[in-house]
């Protein structure tokens, strides 16, 4: 069960324990220039050529706000349904040889994102307690050993990626598995990429997840202590990541041993967490305000502004297709993900059959939907629906339609596809009864599971026997309308 999910029974990675799972979700935002200076926002440039005076820190340099990071912000807000508001910058102080300041300006106590919240594809919400704004570290390099700092030989040191501007996207502990977790982050990655804020590529570093990880027994009402997964950069391992460190903490637990709050290192190769250090609170990073930055206060204009800009959201785009389909919005979701969804609509609004549609797109058109128009692919299901072809020669159509365009019907007589005549089907099916009296009697008498098994013999045979030309619903049909004496 989620507290702020609402109802959910999935399996338990322990047996007898929850998982309370909390993201925090840094994306760099999609600027042309740094955060508070001019030196470039780019990916994948010569160590230490995209960096400037501000960059690393120079005495004398000061900051100058990016106005564009500032509406990106506020896009992600809007999308997020955040409370928009006045923001302060702040110090956050600590030592890292990639931060050339040895501090960082980010939102402390009033970020520009409050509260808000994001909605899955099943329907559920998860909390968003804050969005706010700071600027990326470095990147260090540590040689020789495995690559950690402490059995490396020398390290290096790449300011590239210093100052390149961050949304920092904490959300709340609302998520109850692996599952929540890949599943919230895909979105919110999905969210980030349609409203032009962030390319989202994990690969690239430019969106990173830190995982705060907690166990409790079942039915327990308080959190456990949390344990904190830094920079994972894969859907894969996250859901890893939320494994190991549940079952590592359980084990703790049930040896009588405590949790303590930590912050962690996930090694992909060795599946498993490491010890980084011991979990640091707000005061550790001494915050202060940043006093060569003035606040930040859009205005209510401003942001009616940016809101009209807006495209249709991911939950947007689910809602009107599972309205016009008549299925649930996770129904939805892979149509949407692979950005066919006005196809569908269009096509369904055509008059073709719902169910196929979205069949056709979960099942043969994963490659995209190439030169395959609304009014033909709604023409081809209803040739489909109406018995003239069956789901194989449709599928053999759809994807002529993909590579040239073109009428279905044209299609389907350049493969030479014609509806087979029923008297000749029904001749068929009553033949095969006959010549396998065993498994017409599982077929009749058998359980779901043996009626199901046996449905998939009797359509078997008559497809090789027809090489593929009969269409198996009405086959289906035909073997149900037999067993009730028909």
């Amino acid at each position: 069960m989620s507290d702020g999910m609402g109802e959910r029974v999935s399996d338990a990675i322990v047996p007898g324990w929850e998982v309370v799972i909390g993201l925090e979700v840094h994306a760099e935002l999609a600027t042309a220039t740094k955060l508070f200076s001019t030196a470039r926002n780019e990916f994948g440039g010569d160590p230490n050529t995209n960096v400037d005076p501000v960059s690393l820190g120079l005495p004398g340099s000061l900051p100058v706000l990016n106005e564009k990071a500032v509406e990106l912000a506020i896009r992600v807000g809007l999308a997020l349904d955040c409370e928009i508001g006045r923001s302060v910058f702040a110090r956050k102080n600590y030592f890292y040889p990639d931060m050339p300041k040895d501090f960082q300006i980010s939102q402390y106590e009033l970020p520009i994102n409050g509260r808000g919240h994001l909605e899955l594809p099943d329907g559920r919400t998860v909390g968003i307690e804050r969005a706010h704004l700071e600027e990326d570290t470095g990147k260090s390099t540590h040689v020789g050993g495995g690559g950690r700092i402490h059995e490396a030989g020398h390290s290096l040191v790449d300011y590239n990626r210093a100052g390149v501007p961050l949304i920092e996207i904490v959300g709340a502990p609302d998520l109850r598995g692996p599952e929540d977790a890949r599943a919230y982050v895909a979105e919110l990655r999905a969210i980030l990429v349609a409203i032009g804020a962030s390319d989202g590529k994990m690969e690239e570093g430019s969106m990173r997840v830190d995982c705060n990880v907690s166990v409790r027994r079942e039915g327990a009402a308080e959190f456990g202590t949390r344990c904190e997964i830094k920079n994972i950069n894969s859907l894969r391992s996250l859901g890893r990541a939320i494994e190991y460190e549940a079952r590592r903490q359980v084990d703790l637990i049930e040896a009588g041993e405590a949790v303590q709050q930590q912050t962690r290192h996930w090694n992909e190769d060795e599946g498993r967490t490491h010890t980084l250090r011991s979990k640091e609170e707000a005061y550790d990073y001494r915050y202060f305000p940043e006093p060569d930055l003035v606040p930040v206060d859009p205005s209510d204009e401003w942001i009616d502004e940016i809101r009209a800009t807006l495209p249709a959201l991911p939950r947007e785009r689910r809602h009107r297709l599972a309205e016009a389909a008549g299925v649930d919005t996770a129904a939805a979701a892979l149509t949407v993900e692979r950005g066919m969804d006005d196809l569908a609509v269009d096509a369904i609004a055509a008059g073709a059959d719902a169910a196929r549609v979205l069949v056709h797109v979960d099942n043969n058109l994963a490659d995209g939907a190439g030169r395959l128009t609304a009014d033909a692919f709604a023409a081809l299901v209803a040739m489909e629906v109406g018995g003239d072809l069956t789901a194989t020669q449709a599928k053999t159509v759809l994807a002529d339609l993909v590579a040239s365009g073109g009428d279905p019907a044209a299609h389907a007589a350049t493969h030479g596809f014609e509806a087979m005549d029923t008297g000749e089907l029904e001749s068929l099916v009553d033949r095969l009864i006959a010549d396998h009296p065993d498994d017409w009697a599982g077929f009749v008498g058998g359980d779901d599971k043996e009626r199901k098994k046996k449905s998939g013999f009797f359509v078997g045979q008559v497809m090789k026997a027809t090489q593929g030309q009969a269409d198996g619903r009405i086959v289906n049909e035909l073997l149900e309308r037999r067993a009730a004496g028909g």
